[in-house]
């Protein structure tokens, strides 16, 4: 028999658990498990920026969801097709072409989520007298949080677990700087004779145990032959890709929109505002040295062994100048093993006295830690579905709009929308849904990239599990200790009483990120503490953006104008993201934070003008 009412305690949990997984993989996963599989931050960015989009015209097709079925039959529904889109995505990972077909099942995943997100919130109305609504609104909060610590923190520390314990073990190298050594001259790598050896599969690298380099001064001509002469040997031999910094196309090549537009502004960009790197008249440079990476057998057939390769501690004079086009990745297959990948390890000129580095290669098989990890979250979603079919009420209220007439429901939307754009100052509210969070939405599209690349690529040299902790759990603690204070203290004095302080504390704290990129810090503990700050100021900033979009939706048809803002939150994340890892490759990781101190600019300009009455969000006394 079909149950009209069941306890919230049984379903409210679990709906909006199962709502914020498939937000946060889409948000925040896809861009790890992108740069993990070697993805640049410019595509990384644009095209999950676009992943925003569901949620900025979700508004569009929400009377859909109202006309056609029940609110009840789009849950289940769309937690099928959310777990079918995870499990494209698992299996697309592994093939040649993962980039294109990943991200059409992401498109799944978001169009699905963000329908899921109209239906379940359509149900908690339904299914909830109005006591019970405001009685478990902090019940449902409470448990999407969950789903953003299992996403950003729990799944990110699977897949390092599973990188970690997938593929070859990973060896560490000490170079060490020493004015007192012998130079070396470096031997042509087709002199090397790889032979298979007993035993597992292994990576194996020459010189076997320190790389001595002598701290000494070399003629900057040599150095530049050499290293011309490895990146010419890693890319024939199928390595490393051709490295984009290195390679012209012809104009022909090129398409319209880069020859007139991209490029040209690319180039002004880069040349402006681009890091320097200093090119010194002398003709002497820092002293160099090699390492040979190989195999200790042959692979599978068609199977890519990937060496991720960069420094992890010790002395940043001692960096590596070339590993491949990728920031020191290295792919081995079953045509290549018997020759030696080359790195190129280079001392800073200035360094006169005995200094150390250790460099570390990692081969976890990346694509099949990540498979692992989304089949996981399609059988969690295999199992939401299963449960919500038994334990989901069959609410009275909960039937289809279609017996209420189409034709008044659809001239209802659009005179929804005509009221919306016809509030007071709407230019002033929308000018601050979409610039309260300039910096952040760029921010936050390379947090994690910056966090994953190599020291000598400008980023941090964390692995996946820590980036995991680092995000996933004391970064979503203090952001829910922030949101927390933010909340009480503007029930107490209301919105604009705190609403400079929190735009400050939403924009001010992404100083860390200019520390951290200057520094490049090797204690996980300043990391973690640069991280937390930034997250407290953001979750108590946030406050006010959201509760502007409340007041914003006052009137008439709260709810559907709380859904229109919704949208523009969303574009105001979708548009900038879109372009901030293109601006951070022009420019590099150090001038990027700095161009995202000064994108907080437009959002403290923007409040003075912003309409809100004094006591809004007070309590009443």
């Amino acid at each position: 028999m079909q149950k009209k009412t069941r306890s919230p305690w049984l379903w409210v949990p679990s709906i909006y658990f199962a709502e914020g997984i498939p937000y946060v993989v889409v948000m925040m996963v896809s861009v790890i498990m992108y740069k993990r599989l070697g993805v640049s931050n410019a595509d990384i960015a644009l095209y999950t920026s676009w992943l925003y989009l569901p949620w900025v015209i979700k508004p569009l097709w929400s009377p859909v969801v109202d006309l056609v079925k029940t609110k009840r039959f789009w849950i289940l529904t769309m937690q099928l097709f959310i777990g079918a889109g995870l499990a494209g995505i698992a299996l697309s990972i592994p093939l040649p072409t993962f980039f294109k077909f990943t991200l059409i099942f992401f498109w799944l995943l978001a169009f699905s989520s963000a329908t899921h997100d109209i239906a379940a919130d359509g149900f908690y109305m339904l299914g909830l007298t109005e006591y019970q609504q405001a009685w478990f609104v902090g019940v449902r909060s409470t448990f999407y949080r969950f789903a953003m610590i299992t996403g950003q923190g729990l799944l990110i520390i699977l897949a390092g677990y599973l990188e970690s314990n997938t593929g070859l073990e990973s060896v560490k190298l000490n170079v060490i700087a020493d004015p007192d050594v012998a130079v070396v001259q470096p031997f042509h790598p087709d002199s090397i004779r790889i032979q298979p050896q007993p035993g597992e599969l292994r990576i194996l690298h020459y010189p076997p145990e320190n790389l001595k380099i002598a701290a000494v001064p070399r003629d900057r001509q040599y150095v530049d032959s050499v290293l011309n002469l490895v990146r010419e040997w890693n890319v024939k031999n199928g390595f490393s890709r051709p490295d984009k910094y290195h390679t012209i196309k012809p104009k022909s090549e090129e398409s319209w929109w880069h020859n007139n537009v991209a490029g040209p502004i690319g180039e002004w960009i880069k040349q402006n505002f681009g890091e320097e790197k200093k090119l010194s008249d002398s003709r002497f440079t820092g002293n160099i040295g090699l390492i040979y990476f190989y195999l200790s057998d042959k692979p599978e057939k068609d199977e890519e062994v990937v060496i991720n390769f960069g420094r992890t501690s010790g002395d940043k004079s001692v960096f590596l100048l070339e590993g491949s086009a990728y920031g020191g990745r290295i792919t081995f297959n079953d045509q290549n093993w018997t020759k030696p990948a080359l790195a190129v390890i280079q001392l800073d000129p200035k360094l006169k006295h005995k200094s150390a580095a250790t460099f570390t290669a990692t081969a976890g098989n990346i694509p099949l830690a990540w498979s692992l990890t989304f089949f996981f979250l399609t059988g969690m979603f295999v199992l939401f579905f299963l449960y919500h079919k038994f334990i989901l009420p069959y609410p009275d209220s909960d039937r289809p709009g279609l017996t209420t007439g189409a034709a008044n429901i659809l001239r209802e939307f659009i005179n929804t929308f005509v009221l919306f754009f016809k509030k007071e100052k709407i230019g002033y509210i929308l000018a601050f849904l979409l610039l309260y969070r300039l910096a952040e939405s760029q921010l936050v599209k390379l947090a994690s990239p910056f966090l994953l690349d190599a020291q000598e690529a400008g980023g941090l040299a964390l692995t996946t599990g820590q980036v995991g902790f680092v995000y996933g759990t004391v970064g979503i603690l203090f952001l829910t200790l922030g949101g927390l204070l933010g909340g009480f203290l503007a029930a107490k004095h209301g919105l604009k009483y705190w609403l400079l302080p929190m735009a400050v504390a939403i924009n001010l704290p992404d100083v860390v990120y200019v520390y951290l990129s200057y520094v490049q810090p090797d204690n996980l503990w300043i990391v973690n503490l640069c991280v937390a700050i930034e997250q407290f100021g953001y979750g108590f900033g946030f406050t006010a953006y959201m509760l502007y979009m409340i007041y914003a939706s006052q009137g008439e048809h709260k709810t559907a104008h709380f859904a229109i803002t919704t949208g523009f939150m969303a574009l105001g994340m979708m548009i900038p993201g879109m372009f901030s890892g293109w601006v951070q490759e022009l420019i590099g990781y150090h001038h990027f934070f700095i161009w995202v101190m000064i994108a907080t600019i437009p959002g403290f300009l923007i409040l003075p003008f912003i309409p809100l009455e004094k006591d809004f969000g007070k309590k009443n006394e």
